[in-house]
């Protein structure tokens, strides 16, 4: 009998400055990282791959993305047309009247999701107890179709009032204008109360949606062979084939495989209370773990809410392209504008020519010069040079003055980000490790950790292209809802049961269809209850034969301090369901050497030379004090004095502060 062909697994992340790309087959990885190509991303993805050796073989690959993102973020979506009932045609444009400044009291003016030209009505009504009030006939349908087209829309979201409760009637609209518009349905997107909630989700998704379309539809011509799945907000993956008609869910595609990543190297080592600090080339994200990956249904994109529940990160505009610049009162500023991956920081010599943060750190000497980003970029010392001179001459300083203030405040943007996720929200940073990655990451960890007084840095095995590793550690999952909007007490463990019955038998045919097995999926009920009259509710597990109110009651005195005597009320039913990740574990290293310096360098900051060390060469159990520089071809570490590093069998490098 013939062999099988080995099964390669392939996780890629598309960042603003560097694609990474994570080849696994059976018991062996390679992977590099290659410059993004922001006008076409699967051009650096197909390059990668090239790189691997592996473009023309048939692979399992996970992907996350920022093609979404960045066209919701810069305007470049689809032009989109809002149908929704009659008289409800300004509730995007009204949105929540949040004031971004408080105390001002002249608001900046904020553009509508959707001009009003392209908000259209039509006179089917839906009252909130799912009574017909009202419907569109045949002709008024074709009426809409015919100003869809001479607005020249490209996509169309339907939001009707109340459509979760009847979404026939949505369906009939896109039955009426199929084949010829990407159509984004309210009841299929985001089922739920709250109609500028859910009216925006429609509408990045129906923005979206052709975005992602034609770039997943380019990513399949370059590679035939292949299978694709991507990353969504909440952590788990979809295929290809099924993630247009929910691009809503791909917004925050890309750092949700860093934190899969995370959740697996913190069970392996048994350190699961983790402050995640994700640094690459244009951004820096932030996450608190203990024991699972964090979720919120707060997310926001830009201005924009979500709706749908997304891993809990704070991103900040601070990477090592940020740029450092002279504000018109001669003060140092750092970020969040980046150099990008074209032109990129001045030391990569492709014509950026203001001073980065990976330009400060080059010129500080804690990136050595010979240096080659990837495995390939080299590194020009004295353009990075060139750009902090020019940056120290408009502060009036020496160059070297100016590269430690340039890290100094990019330190403390990152610190202040981990505390919003930390201190702001009740935890003690020092009862948790700092867990470090991206390309960048390693380079700031000790300095941030000091600044918190976090006892521990974790930097695990191949930091740099850690969320590309995330994705594959990732699940087949989806997030389902249903609204309910009904006194607890009225309702029976039955009827509940019947309720998530459909949502199960809705996931289970999506995951099927990708290939899954039935019996492989698990599936995690939850109620979401509030207090009649509230605006948010609390979400807790499903258990049968429970007191559902009262254990609402009981979990709202111990969120809020007090317990009312308001009826409890049904929101949403909520559904998880996933199956097995394609990487479940990490096996040891096999053994090393041990540890080898591989050079001695000068150091800016300090007055003797420092050793630098192949990450390769650290085995199991061997120690290393500051200051060194620890290299790899797609991330560089800095030991600083004072500090002790602990090599463990996995290849992670475990750091503590030695006073």
């Amino acid at each position: 009998m013939p062999a099988q062909p080995e099964k390669m697994l392939v996780g890629i992340d598309t960042g603003g400055t560097f694609t990474d790309v994570v080849l696994l087959a059976g018991e062996h990885s390679r992977h590099c990282k290659v410059l993004s190509t922001p006008d076409d991303p699967s051009r650096a993805i197909h390059e990668g791959l090239e790189r691997l050796g592996v473009a023309d073989r048939p692979l399992h690959i996970i992907h996350g993305t920022t093609v979404g993102t960045n066209a919701v973020l810069e305007g470049k979506g689809a032009r989109v047309a809002y149908v929704t009932s009659a008289g409800f045609a300004d509730v995007l444009t009204l949105g929540r009247q949040d004031r971004e400044h408080v105390y001002r009291l002249r608001q900046p003016e904020v553009d509508p999701p959707v001009e009003p030209d392209l908000c259209l009505e039509v006179s089917t009504r839906i009252a909130a107890d799912g009574q017909l009030l009202a419907r569109a006939d045949d002709g008024e349908l074709t009426s809409l179709a015919d100003a869809l087209e001479a607005r020249q829309a490209e996509a169309v979201a339907v939001n009707l009032l109340f459509a979760f409760l009847r979404p026939e009637e949505e369906q009939r609209i896109a039955a009426a204008l199929a084949g010829r518009w990407f159509t984004s349905l309210s009841s299929r997107v985001l089922p739920e109360i709250r109609e500028y909630e859910r009216g925006i989700a429609t509408w990045l998704n129906a923005a979206v949606g052709p975005v992602i379309s034609r770039y997943l539809e380019r990513l399949a011509r370059r590679l035939p062979a292949s299978r694709v799945a991507v990353m969504q907000n909440s952590g788990t993956t979809i295929a290809a084939e099924q993630a247009a008609d929910q691009a809503v869910r791909l917004l925050l595609s890309g750092p949700a495989g860093g934190l899969a990543a995370a959740g697996l190297v913190g069970r392996v080592i048994g350190r699961e209370r983790l402050l995640s600090f994700d640094m690459g080339g244009t951004s820096t994200d932030v996450a608190l773990l203990d024991g699972g990956i964090p979720l919120t249904r707060d997310a926001r994109i830009g201005p924009w809410p979500l709706g749908t529940q997304s891993v809990d990160i704070h991103t900040i505009g601070a990477g090592g392209g940020s740029i450092a610049r002279v504000d018109a009162g001669g003060m140092l500023l750092v970020g969040p504008q980046s150099a990008g991956a074209d032109p990129g920081p001045a030391c990569y010599g492709r014509g950026g020519e203001a001073a980065t943060v990976t330009d400060a750190n080059l010129v500080l000497g804690r990136i050595p010069a010979d240096t080659r980003l990837g495995g390939y970029l080299a590194l020009d010392r004295a353009r990075a040079e060139q750009a902090l001179d020019g940056l120290a001459a408009q502060l009036g300083c020496d160059r070297l003055a100016a590269a430690k203030g340039v890290v100094r405040l990019a330190n403390e943007h990152m610190a202040r980000a981990l505390r919003v996720i930390s201190v702001e929200r009740g935890h003690d940073p020092r009862d948790y490790a700092l867990f470090s990655f991206g390309g960048a990451g390693g380079l700031h960890a000790c300095e941030l950790a000091e600044l918190l007084e976090i006892p521990e840095v974790v930097l695990p095995a191949r930091a740099g292209v850690l969320s590309a590793l995330g994705m594959l550690a990732s699940r087949p999952g989806r997030e389902l809802s249903r609204a309910v909007l009904s006194e607890v007490r009225t309702l029976d463990d039955a009827s509940l049961a019947s309720g998530f019955a459909e949502l199960e038998a809705l996931a289970a045919g999506e995951l099927e269809r990708e290939g899954v097995a039935p019996r492989a999926i698990r599936f995690r009920r939850r109620l979401e209850l509030r207090y009649r009259g509230q605006s948010g509710g609390l979400v807790s597990d499903f258990v049968p034969g429970a007191d559902h109110a009262e254990a609402f009651h009981e979990r709202h005195r111990q969120r809020y301090g007090h317990r009312l005597q308001h009826a409890v009320e049904l929101v949403n039913l909520r559904l998880a369901a996933a199956a097995p990740a394609p990487l479940a574990s990490l096996s040891p290293l096999p053994p090393r050497a041990g540890l080898a310096v591989a050079r001695q360098v000068p150091m800016a900051e300090l007055d003797g030379p420092v050793a630098v060390v192949e990450r390769a060469s650290l085995a199991d159990g061997d120690r290393l004090e500051g200051p060194a520089i620890i290299v790899e071809p797609d991330a560089t570490a800095w030991v600083p004095p004072g500090w002790r590093l602990r090599a463990d069998a996995w290849g992670n490098l475990r750091l503590r502060c030695s006073d």
